[in-house]
């Protein structure tokens, strides 16, 4: 039976391995402050649970992630202290995934956009779905790349094209994210979960030691990568919120989305 972290966050037990599913479906599982909670706190619980030897990671419905809610960013204009408490809270998230001790296999299941597309990318196998794509979409809306692009994007793909990427919040399609380097391997989207879970019970029945310690060598190089530049990039995307361009941005795509929600049959 699924457990829930909160409703936002699912943990299925199968067998060794659990199954974690982002559940805001209705929004593609665009990170609200719940959610985003749930996140930070469920890599602690997960790693206290006795039988538990690999994770799964997926989004419910037909999205990975979307990233972040844009109506509550409107919120985080005014509210500082709210916005101080998400900012802080980002760069723990980014640090409790390479802490986490077990492996991490993602279900990249469709759009994984802005910290969907970090989580992604901090989990240890990735998996994309055929039809599913990347994206960081942070200096689009007028955002600081900070919570997982700047840090970590250069590691996995080299400094230029994370440059590239991430300077443009370019769509990246499932078989380029593989080329780059965000992705392991494109499944057809039918298997996608069915692959990431048998991927998940083969490194759950590895010697647990070996496998924790080996993960946690190899973390190493992006934790020390990270150092120095998260505190920056998260102080930056702080301040970034208060910028005219991004408000901007932000109040044109909600106003865009209401036209398209009255013009809708009712």
């Amino acid at each position: 039976m699924a457990q829930q972290f909160g409703p936002e966050l699912l943990i299925e037990s199968r067998g060794p391995v659990r199954l974690l599913t982002l559940n805001r479906p209705e929004v593609l599982n665009a990170t609200n402050e719940a959610l985003h909670d749930a996140l930070i706190r469920v890599w602690r619980h997960l790693a206290e649970d006795p039988e538990a030897r690999a994770v799964v990671i997926t989004g419910a419905g037909r999205a990975f992630s979307a990233g972040g809610d844009m109506g509550h960013f409107v919120e985080l204009w005014e509210n500082r202290e709210m916005r101080r408490k998400e900012i802080d809270a980002a760069g723990r998230l980014l640090n409790e995934m390479l802490d986490f001790p077990l492996p991490v296999v993602a279900a990249v299941n469709g759009a994984a956009v802005g910290l969907g597309a970090n989580l992604a990318v901090c989990s240890d196998i990735v998996l994309i779905a055929e039809s599913a794509y990347m994206a960081d979409p942070h200096v689009g809306v007028g955002l600081t790349a900070a919570d997982g692009g700047a840090p970590t994007w250069p590691m996995l793909m080299g400094m230029l094209k994370a440059k590239e990427y991430l300077l443009t919040s370019a769509r990246i399609p499932s078989a380029l994210a593989v080329e780059l380097g965000l992705a392991n391997r494109a499944v057809p989207d039918a298997e996608l979960l069915d692959a990431a879970l048998a991927l998940a019970a083969k490194l759950a029945a590895q010697p647990a030691h070996a496998v924790q310690t080996t993960k946690r060598a190899l973390n190493m190089h992006l934790k020390r990568a990270v150092a120095g530049v998260l505190e920056y990039a998260l102080a930056e995307e702080f301040a970034s919120f208060d910028t005219p361009e991004h408000q901007a941005l932000v109040n044109g795509f909600l106003e865009r989305s209401r036209a398209r929600a009255a013009q809708a049959p009712a």
